[in-house]
């Protein structure tokens, strides 16, 4: 557990530090004024643990404070580790929201949206000059020199790529002399020799040919790549003319490695994208924003974020205003999984910078299938970070949540009967030990009263001598289950209740009940009150897969004792041939042979031999 958890679980045992801190924090946020602004959460070493805006200061951060009030688990956490917090008060809610991305962007609060790069978003530079430099910036270090700004991308490597593949491309050069000051001075660099600098350094390229080679860097940075193919293919049909073979070939080198380039896809950056397609998703463990860049209709990059939040709305609500804000533009359409409550307030903050942008909410059609491909990358995103223990943890926890369980329950126990007639009745209990089956752990039983003829009975007897050896301190038997189901509905659950009470053991017991296609369908209390699965795809796996395994596990022990059963009487000293088959005749089952008395065996048998299988099958198996 890292130092901030312990913070945060000590803060919550604590009961949001106090009752008393609680209350102290809801009077004062009572005080705020009805206006808006923003606010500012500290823990203990007055470090900012989060940062909002309201349109209401009073309304809003009083909210955090009301029992009643549903939040969600990061929520209710950072209110846990609050100790106290700060307003401010703005003119307006659009000066709230300015304020608000501004500080947020500022100190990176814990339980804010924490995008990826906080040095700002990367920038190619084209340098003013003569012999123009391409260079990656940030979008917090951008000279106001004449220079030409082109991005914002997705990363520092990602700029780096565009740069690399369109000195490679356009031939400019790698190396860091500089023009035209270095022009004359060494002999040309390898790069040179070998076709893949134009040699800039030799005094043969003009200041005319360098900028039209930038020139069509910036159509390709622009996105302009189909235009820029058309002029060099007319141009490459000039020279052809003219008999100019080589130059022709020299164009149309260059047009096969631009269209090559084009089709990566990597020379344009998100912030020249026509529509962005952000899509947030929440998941089990954790949630994501996928951001999709679109410029006529193609697919040129992608982002994607990880949160804790557990509220779709809130989530895009947040995200969105920290993205653009921070970059400082946006697309003239964003499509959005949910709506967002700030979306007019943006758009007044970008149309105040001469942007104009719309947010919408497709319900259908080509845009709709857009948002779901954006949630498919969140949800893989997701996927890939979120490691099997945060699952398990996730999935106990929302157990404990559902079944109203004191604790996420750790070891979970489960219990069937497997039977075929009255023949090898056996039970078996299974162990789930941190959401995974514990084999080692597993116990089969026969079932030893001989009068039992019913699953409910059977299972009764299993828990009996299951739970007493528990209470003798039996090796395998000794570790005390946190959640004990039973396969079967309210009566066999109350049943079990009834035997763990009868052993004064305070267990949680549910009963596992199946649908009409013998799958799980829910799990139901001694009193019959029944908690749905389905809302809860991942617990509902974990219990449906542990009803399986427990009922996999019993019916191969009884496919096990079945043989054992009828191969009994091969086993039995003195009993040959004949006289087995004398004595299956009479009583035409093993099962009732082992029911027999004494008297009615040496009525068949010789005394010695009759003993021989009375003693047999009186002298119970243990469990193995």
């Amino acid at each position: 557990m890292s130092k901030d958890d312990k913070t945060e679980s000590a803060a919550i045992e604590g009961g949001l530090s106090s009752i008393g801190k609680r209350e102290s924090l809801k009077e004062k946020a009572l005080s705020l004024p009805a206006e808006p602004g923003v606010y500012i959460f500290f823990d203990k070493k007055a470090k900012i643990i989060y940062i909002g805006k309201a349109k209401r200061l009073k309304q809003r951060v009083s909210s955090y404070f009301q029992e009643h009030v549903s939040h969600s688990a990061k929520t209710r956490r950072m209110v846990a580790r609050a100790d106290r917090f700060d307003a401010i008060v703005t003119k307006s809610e659009f000066e709230a929201l300015v304020l608000e991305c501004s500080m947020i962007r500022h100190h990176r609060p814990q339980y804010n949206i924490r995008l990826k790069d906080g040095r700002g978003y990367p920038f190619i530079r084209l340098s003013p000059g003569p012999f123009p430099e391409l260079s990656v910036v940030h979008d917090n270090n951008m000279p106001k020199d004449g220079s030409r700004y082109f991005g914002p991308y997705g990363g520092w490597r990602a700029s780096q790529m565009v740069i690399e593949a369109l000195r490679t491309t356009l031939k400019l050069p790698v190396c860091a002399r500089q023009f035209p000051r270095d022009i004359g001075k060494g002999r040309p660099c390898l790069q040179f020799h070998i076709g893949r600098c134009i040699g800039v350094c030799q005094g043969t390229v003009s200041e005319e040919d360098f900028k039209d080679r930038i020139r069509r860097g910036m159509m390709l940075m622009e996105g302009k790549a189909a235009g820029l193919i058309s002029e060099m293919e007319s141009e490459m049909a000039d020279c052809a003319e003219k008999l100019q073979f080589e130059a022709a070939a020299q164009i149309r080198d260059e047009i096969k490695a631009i269209k090559a380039l084009s089709n990566r896809q990597i020379v344009v950056g998100g912030g020249m994208a026509d529509t962005d397609v952000v899509a947030a998703v929440i998941g089990e463990t954790r949630s994501g924003v996928a951001v999709l860049h679109y410029l006529d209709g193609n697919l040129v990059g992608r982002d994607i974020e990880l949160s804790e939040d557990t509220d779709e709305g809130e989530l895009l609500s947040s995200f969105v205003a920290q993205y653009y804000m921070a970059r400082g533009r946006v697309p003239r359409n964003v499509l959005l999984s949910a709506p967002i409550e700030d979306g007019e307030l943006l758009k007044d903050v970008f149309l105040a910078k001469g942007m104009k942008v719309d947010f919408t909410v497709p319900q259908r059609g080509a845009k709709a299938e857009l948002i779901r491909m954006a949630a498919r990358n969140a949800s893989e995103e997701i996927e890939r970070v979120t490691t099997r223990e945060e699952k398990t943890r996730f999935l106990l926890s929302e157990l404990k949540r559902l079944l109203s369980l004191p604790s996420p329950p750790n070891r979970i126990e489960s219990a069937d009967i497997s039977n075929l007639g009255d023949d090898a009745r056996v039970g078996v209990v299974v162990c789930y030990k941190d959401g995974r089956p514990l084999k080692k752990a597993y116990r089969h039983f026969i079932i030893k009263d001989k009068d039992i003829r019913d699953d409910y009975h059977s299972m009764e007897e299993v828990l009996q001598r299951r739970f007493a050896r528990l209470l003798k301190g039996d090796a395998g038997f000794d570790e005390m289950p946190d959640l004990l189901l039973v396969d079967g509905g309210a009566a066999h659950a109350a049943m079990a209740e009834r035997v763990l009470k009868g052993f004064d053991l305070n267990i949680p017991v549910f009963g596992m009940v199946k649908d009409e296609k013998h799958r799980t369908r829910a799990v139901v209390s001694p009193g019959g009150g029944e908690a749905a699965l389905t809302g809860s795809p991942g617990v509902f796996a974990l219990i449906g897969q542990i009803q399986e395994e427990t009922h996999r596990s019993a019916l191969a022990f009884h496919q096990k004792q079945r043989g054992r059963f009828d191969s009994e009487l091969d086993n039995i000293s003195g009993l040959g041939e004949a006289r087995r088959d004398k004595l299956l005749r009479h009583f035409k089952s093993v099962k009732k042979i082992a029911l027999a008395t004494p008297e009615e065996l040496e009525a068949l048998l010789p005394k010695n031999t009759a003993a021989a299988v009375y003693n047999h099958f009186h002298n119970p198996y243990e469990e193995v």
